[in-house]
């Protein structure tokens, strides 16, 4: 009997490392079917032909593009050619491209250009993982659902990284490039900012000065593609401050921005001013703490973020 008991644990232990097995295996074969559901072959499909030129605004984007990431990059990114599909048709294709877009075998980069150790080049599922890799695939997804449409034109762009040749999926129009996922996440921004100062007015009735602060992130072919700032603004008789307004913004094309301040001081000697900046590409989140009055980023992608306060003396 003690023998039986024995080959009867054994068995049950041999039954769930086994089951176990097939669980992992069959995890894994849905993930790889879900990421091999769709291809650029079923995309093809449902794209209309037509011209085999594109328009000069993206002809341009490309060329200054190519440009700057020599410039700045070394060539260890290279534009090496593209291939004009055609126009997106259909409402499935429409479907496919945003399936195409966040695929985690799809190549997709990110940092700054400006500064080359940002820089990170790759597949969507060897850059991100677990919940940075569910985060990554649903904000390049949704930005991308906002930005194609049916009736957008889309072509294969060649790449070279460090020797690893890839493609990417553009789609853009008669204005230009409305989304690829290296240009939608590499970007150029000086992380020092800009600062401007108010003239003197010896002829206004009421004394003011302002101070002005920002932040400017732009596209790889060198136009301006966001901005965070603040400008603070103060109101004084001889030595002594009155009142204080106080300003603040922030945008991006295909990404996520936040802007909040407030006054925190509005009389006496100096004014004063707190304030919290950030933007980021698609496939990283910004929140803003109310309690500690600052923005944070969190998940991986090009991002800008400024906290801080502000004096300003008459």
């Amino acid at each position: 009997m003690k023998k039986l008991v024995t080959t009867f644990k054994l068995f049950a232990v041999i039954s769930v490392l086994t089951l176990s097995a097939c669980q992992d295996e069959s995890s894994n074969m849905v993930q790889e079917t879900a990421s091999a559901k769709v291809s650029s072959a079923d995309l093809k499909k449902e794209i209309t032909p037509g011209s085999k030129t594109v328009p000069e605004n993206v002809q341009l984007q490309i060329n200054d593009s190519k440009k700057n990431l020599e410039k700045y990059l070394n060539n260890d990114l290279q534009i090496t050619g593209m291939n004009v599909l055609g126009k997106l048709s259909t409402q499935k294709g429409l479907e496919i491209s945003q399936e195409l877009v966040s695929n985690r075998e799809q190549f997709t980069a990110e940092g700054n250009i400006l500064a080359p150790e940002t820089v990170k080049v790759g597949k969507i599922g060897g850059l991100f993982s677990g919940d940075q890799l569910a985060e990554a695939q649903k904000g390049l997804k949704e930005a991308a659902a906002e930005q194609i449409k049916t009736g957008t034109d889309v072509l294969e762009i060649s790449w070279n990284y460090k020797g690893e040749q890839f493609t990417s999926l553009c789609f853009y129009n008669d204005s230009g490039i409305i989304w690829d996922n290296v240009f939608a996440g590499l970007v150029m921004m000086d992380a020092r900012g800009n600062t401007e100062v108010s003239p003197t007015d010896a002829q206004a009735k009421v004394a003011s000065k302002w101070f002005k602060e920002w932040w400017t992130a732009n596209w790889l072919w060198g136009s301006k593609r966001g901005e965070i700032g603040y400008q603070i603004t103060i109101y004084y008789t001889g030595s002594t401050v009155s009142n204080v307004d106080v300003s603040d913004w922030g945008n991006i094309s295909l990404g996520k921005a936040k802007s909040e301040s407030k006054v925190l001081k509005r009389t006496g000697a100096y004014g004063q001013c707190r304030y919290a900046l950030g933007l980021c590409t698609p496939t990283g989140s910004l929140s803003f703490n109310s309690s500690n009055f600052t923005v944070s980023f969190s998940g991986l992608g090009s991002n800008i973020v400024s906290n801080g306060t502000k004096s300003l003396y008459p």
